[in-house]
């Protein structure tokens, strides 16, 4: 049985991979890189220590690397925070899972003052059992640093009662290189087939998706059989 479950959070409880991409965007033109908003998109889920070196030289980052990264933070949260919101359901799910005696952890790659905000954005407030951000992490995602630390945090429970919750590619593999299973989400915009191929055991629309199939296959959540078709089926209607 699932005893603790790790969450992801941009894309996966707060609607924002948009909004990062295009902070990011705007930041690599203002530092004289014009790069399609398609390509900017799928890499978000890394932090900005695996996204920017995508785009820029070690020269470059070397010249302007934090400048850039500064400058990309002071515009997300100026003009971007402030229209996210969370994705339905979020706080419920939470609930149920704590209900049943099941411990939550947060692991992102945000600053720490952005995670708190997530946290006030979707009302978590007292039901998680750790978090972790960016500063917790020598490497973001796809390096496995983040969760590494969530676990610390939950007291290195066995690895058989974890599961990782991400919408991106990167959250599987990160989580792989721990042995920790994947559920993929696909609120965050990644193809499903993305995820399958990433390790994600298991494949749902969104939080809302999650706490319905948790209702009625709770034994065996997340990994029943039945309760994967039928979320397969949901988003083929």
């Amino acid at each position: 049985m699932v005893q603790n479950v790790i969450f992801d959070v941009d894309g996966t409880l707060v609607d924002s991979v948009d909004e990062h991409a295009e902070a990011w965007r705007r930041a690599f033109l203002e530092f004289g890189r014009d790069v399609p908003f398609a390509h900017v998109r799928s890499q978000i889920g890394k932090g900005a220590d695996q996204l920017v070196p995508v785009f820029f030289t070690e020269d470059e980052l070397e010249k302007f690397g934090k400048e850039l990264s500064d400058y990309r933070s002071e515009l997300f949260k100026r003009e971007f925070m402030p229209k996210l919101r969370p994705f339905p359901k979020v706080r419920e799910l939470f609930q149920r899972l704590r209900a049943d005696g099941i411990r939550i952890a947060l692991a992102s790659s945000a600053n720490g003052d952005e995670l708190e905000h997530y946290i006030q954005l979707c009302n978590l407030g007292g039901l998680t059992q750790a978090e972790t951000s960016k500063a917790d992490a020598d490497k973001s995602k796809p390096h496995p640093d983040i969760f590494e630390a969530a676990m610390e945090k939950l007291g290195r429970p066995e690895v058989h009662s974890v599961v990782v919750i991400g919408d991106t590619p990167y959250d599987a593999l990160a989580a792989s290189k721990l042995s920790l299973p994947t559920v993929g989400v696909l609120c965050g915009g990644f193809p499903e087939e993305d995820l399958r191929t990433a390790g994600c055991r298991a494949i749902y629309k969104d939080p809302a998706d999650l706490l319905a199939h948790y209702e009625s296959s709770r034994d065996t959540w997340p990994w029943a059989a039945d309760a994967v078709d039928a979320a397969k089926d949901d988003e083929s209607r």
